[in-house]
């Protein structure tokens, strides 16, 4: 794959199957999560944004749907926490190694415990950044979930 990027080589490696999805990406989209669903023609229920987070002050990551929001004591919970918030964009940066709206829980610089929304269950696939803004991957959930060793929880708000 000429254009790959950490998140689709950590996959590759993994020896899970994904497809390439590339938008046009508009960073004055404002909710680009919601912008790529609808660049790409995909329901949003199926297309998942990754955020991250702290939990008790410990780094981690969090892909729930785009159009949704998360509650940051059920992140806490689902991590076995107390609290979480957000992390500092310039944070999640250096932890991940990607940009901001390019964010990927594939292939991170430094891996961290990750949730996936239950809801990602539910769906045929699922479509989470690929490591680059405008760069998608459309996988399974349960792929998801291996590569990323991730729990499933429910994260919604």
């Amino acid at each position: 794959m000429s254009r790959a990027t950490p998140a689709t080589a950590a996959l590759q490696k993994a020896g899970i199957a994904f497809d390439v999805v590339e938008y046009e990406y508009d960073p004055t989209a404002g909710q680009t999560g919601n912008h790529a669903a609808a660049s790409i023609g995909e329901n949003p229920d199926r297309v998942f944004k990754t955020l991250m987070v702290l939990v008790d002050r410990k780094p981690a990551c969090v892909v729930v749907p785009v159009a949704a929001t998360i509650s940051m004591k059920k992140v806490a919970a689902a991590f076995g926490g107390k609290s979480a918030e957000m992390m500092p964009p310039t944070d999640a940066e250096r932890a991940t190694g990607y940009h901001v709206g390019g964010i990927s829980p594939f292939g991170q610089r430094r891996r961290v415990t990750t949730a996936l929304a239950r809801e990602a269950l539910d769906q045929p696939h699922v479509i989470i950044n690929g490591g680059k803004r405008g760069y998608l991957v459309r996988l399974s959930a349960a792929d998801a979930i291996r590569a990323t060793s991730a729990l499933t929880a429910d994260l919604l708000a």
